[in-house]
């Protein structure tokens, strides 16, 4: 079950954009106030850092294949061991443009501090499902929306980000293990990029994704995230549906690739999440992201409930495909609970000690 807790000191971070000039957080009712200067990566430069005031980093990182920078929040272990493992946590649909960021609704920040592993969260995709689209794509609202470079965020996310941050903290370790965790949207592309690039990942936290895409279910899953919401013609992600690029990103397609890895020793070990719509612990006025707003809490049961039992449906798919193949995961299907932020946070939590393991990270007290 998802653990219930509470916690009263909110974790403020921006939207974060062109170097060293402020770009206000956009979007929505609850976008932080605040900016953030960073200097940007460049070809010639392609690992930046700034150093912000309470410590963490923004490590700006250039991308060959999308010709652009992709700035991320980096906490540095515990230990200050540059070799330590690397957890790259992911946001959701809002891809961090937006307020809707682990760093703004989660205590991910107090929770990653005594833990011996890098946090890297990359900012930028919304709207993506960070995957590598066919062809270029000006109307998705993101900053990385291009009329010339087709966004490639499954390349940037399991080769480019990885080699450039890990060879410049930690001196080109090839023995360094890490993890990758998403919510939403990205919780179903953390799946395809683990089965597509085998040996990446040694764990992998999927929270409240649809792991389909091919299915009419899944297709429409996405049409409203990327297509309704984020403005995009969906046959530039993956061509027209259905189609070859909608079954080979979809992970209950791709299940043999686990398949595969299991039988080459290099399967990651896997957390996979949803509640099931019903309003569970964090559907009160006390949730601190609520600000006591009636309106927000019935929008969070309501809207976040449908959501959510579309996830469980998904995941159950999932589960069941992986029993026929034999997959092991660890599946946790909570009794209740809504796509929201509360129970994202708890996930994290409840995954960590499986990944850290899979990792080789410590965690907890010394």
């Amino acid at each position: 079950m998802r653990s219930v807790k509470r916690f009263g000191t909110k974790v403020a971070t921006a939207a974060l954009a062109a170097a060293m000039v402020p770009v206000v957080a956009t979007g929505t009712a609850q976008a932080q106030g605040g900016t953030i200067n960073y200097t940007k990566a460049t070809a010639d430069n392609k690992v930046v850092q700034t150093t912000l005031n309470d410590g963490r980093l923004i490590v700006s990182v250039w991308s060959d294949s999308m010709h652009q920078e992709v700035p991320n929040i980096v906490q540095a272990p515990r230990d200050g061991n540059d070799k330590a493992p690397v957890l790259y946590l992911v946001n959701g649909a809002g891809g961090g443009e937006d307020s809707a960021t682990w760093q703004a609704q989660s205590d991910v920040k107090a929770f990653m501090s005594d833990k011996d592993a890098w946090t890297v969260t990359p900012i930028g995709g919304a709207f993506s499902y960070y995957t590598d689209w066919q062809k270029p794509d000006p109307n998705v609202q993101t900053r990385y929306a291009s009329d010339t470079h087709p966004m490639k965020f499954e390349t940037y996310l399991a080769e480019e980000l990885p080699n450039l941050f890990e060879n410049s903290f930690n001196r080109g370790n090839a023995e360094r293990k890490r993890g990758l965790a998403a919510i939403s949207m990205t919780a179903t592309s953390v799946l395809t990029i683990a089965q597509k690039h085998p040996g990446k990942f040694q764990a992998i936290g999927s929270y409240s994704g649809c792991a389909e895409t091919s299915t009419p279910i899944g297709h429409e899953f996405i049409n409203i995230v990327t297509g309704m919401r984020g403005g995009a013609d969906l046959n530039n992600m993956w061509g027209p549906y259905p189609g070859e690029g909608w079954t080979d990103n979809d992970p209950v397609w791709g299940a043999w690739r686990f398949e595969q890895q299991m039988r080459d020793g290099v399967l990651p070990a896997m957390f996979i999440s949803t509640g099931n719509g019903l309003p569970g612990p964090h559907e009160n006025l006390e949730n601190w992201r609520l600000k006591g707003n009636g309106v927000a809490l019935a929008n969070q049961a309501v809207v976040g409930g449908i959501i959510e039992a579309a996830t469980q449906y998904c995941t159950a798919n999932l589960a069941r495909r992986f029993g026929e193949l034999g997959i092991p995961a660890q599946f946790d299907f909570a009794p209740n609970g809504t796509h929201s932020w509360g129970y994202w946070e708890d996930d994290l939590k409840q995954s960590w000690p499986m990944m850290a393991e899979a990792m080789g990270a410590r965690w907890g007290a010394l």
